[in-house]
């Protein structure tokens, strides 16, 4: 497998530090609203490579940390009259019925940041000691930026036209030594969470956090550290700063970083109002729909959000979904097939080619967007096929299975999605069976009129030789 790395700006082979096994770190949310879709795009890209590498048999042990104290959280917590602890524990919980509900998996590990705070003061410890911190009286301690020599090789930044970089707060605080110079420890403020530390009570900055997750979990060094491409700088370079020059190694071997997503061509951001929560999007689109829409684009190009394209996302994943849906009903109600050799051969070939490619494109950079074009090469295969009834059950069977098992590397398990989709209320199946008992009278008008009595009803009636297939329409 082929990554693209951001240290490197290359296409690299992939080898892990440990022969079947990896070690992956991605950013998590911060916890103090609902996260919108260009969070989702992140948290779906990682969890759409764990699976993939997983698929390929890999052992891999994956982290993602919950950002549960920083600036925005005591800031929603004071508008609100409440504790910062309260909001992380509430969004917490809705983050995890969203992202259950876009087929993210757990992670190994998913911890906060206020239950590692013995990690995070030992960390920055190791970094006073080595002479890569200093304190700021009455602010904070902070990173000496320079003195770590390789500063922005992840971002290609020059130290020298860096502005003031990663503080959440005092960018230009006339105590630090370096404009690029940033905090690793607050001292405490009215009002503000505070912990114990050897240089007072106060709270960690944002980028320590990661750096100690990731030390804790998963070791000074991991194969892969993923996040979306605005976290290159400050955050991802700052990371790296604090784990090489605490721990004596290289941090993580593997970069990967994801683009975008735009509305109408510009970022979607808070700051521009443009910006979507998947709860907003939820009420128009299922999650699935949601997840198939990120994974139609390449990780790494911007995709553009709209209601157009994701119902045109909407309308290629119910393609697939029918395709599995039409074989899953002859397989179980199998009858008027004619097999031949030769199509045979062609839907089996189909089935074996669609696997090959799939992980070919997967292997070239995480491709999903030509992955899902390998699916659809399948259906379109299996359709055809399905029609002229020239297969045995048993072609059927590989091939729809086949659609399911790439599907599922994906994260979208269409049996489920189909079964979760399939209660057709028992007034439409009803008018379905009058509809059977009309056309055995021949009564033809009158089975046309119930047929459009239940197309009314958003249901819409495929006659089979194996007898009527009811769908949502």
């Amino acid at each position: 497998m082929k990554i693209f790395n951001t240290m490197t700006r290359m296409k690299e082979e992939f080898v892990p530090m440990e022969e079947g096994k990896v070690k992956m770190y991605a950013c998590g949310p911060t916890v103090y609203n609902f996260f919108h879709l260009g969070n989702a795009r992140p948290f779906i890209t990682f969890d759409t490579l764990r699976r993939y590498l997983e698929y390929r048999g890999y052992d891999v042990t994956f982290c993602q940390n919950f950002t549960d104290i920083d600036d925005k959280m005591i800031n929603k917590a004071n508008e609100e009259g409440t504790t910062v602890k309260e909001i992380a524990d509430r969004y917490i919980a809705e983050y995890y019925k969203d992202a259950d509900a876009l087929g993210i998996l757990r992670p190994t590990f998913q911890p906060r940041a206020t239950e590692t705070m013995d990690e995070i003061i030992a960390l920055i410890s190791d970094l006073m000691e080595k002479g890569y911190a200093y304190i700021i009286e009455g602010d904070g301690v902070y990173y000496d930026v320079p003195k770590f020599k390789e500063y922005g090789k992840l971002s290609h930044y020059n130290l020298e036209d860096l502005q003031a970089g990663g503080g959440e707060r005092g960018a230009s605080y006339e105590g630090k030594k370096n404009p690029a110079d940033f905090a690793l420890w607050k001292f405490k403020k009215e009002g503000e969470p505070f912990w114990n530390s050897p240089w007072g009570e106060g709270r960690p900055g944002w980028h320590i956090e990661c750096s100690a997750m990731n030390r804790k979990y998963l070791g000074k060094t991991i194969d892969i550290h993923g996040g979306g491409q605005d976290l290159i700088f400050p955050h991802h370079e700052n990371e790296i700063a604090q784990s090489e020059a605490a721990n004596g190694c290289t941090f993580a071997r593997y970069w990967m970083h994801n683009a975008f997503v735009n509305v109408d061509n510009e970022k979607m951001s808070k700051s521009l109002g443009n910006f979507f929560t998947v709860r907003d999007i939820v009420e128009k689109f299922p999650y699935e729909v949601i997840r198939f829409f990120i994974l139609s684009g390449h990780y790494r190009m911007p995709i553009n959000f709209s209601d157009e394209l994701l119902k045109a996302a909407q309308n290629g994943l119910e393609r697939i979904m029918t395709a599995v849906e039409s074989s899953d009903f002859i397989l179980a109600n199998a009858s008027g097939l004619h097999p031949e050799d030769a199509a045979a051969k062609e839907l089996a070939d189909a089935t074996s080619e669609a696997k090959a490619s799939f992980i070919a494109n997967m292997d070239d950079d995480m491709n999903t967007a030509d992955a899902i074009t390998s699916v659809y090469t399948l259906v379109r295969v299996l359709n055809t096929h399905l029609t002229a009834k020239d297969v045995s059950e048993k072609e059927i069977k590989a091939a729809a299975d086949m659609i399911c098992e790439l599907m599922n590397v994906l994260g979208l398990d269409v049996r489920a999605i189909l079964k979760k989709d399939s209660g057709i209320p028992s007034e439409v199946m009803d008018l379905v069976n009058q509809r059977v008992e009309a056309k055995k009278n021949k009564d033809f008008a009158k089975a046309d009129a119930l047929r459009d009595q239940v197309s009314a009803m958003g249901y819409q009636i495929k006659d089979t030789p194996q007898g009527p297939q009811v769908t949502k329409k």
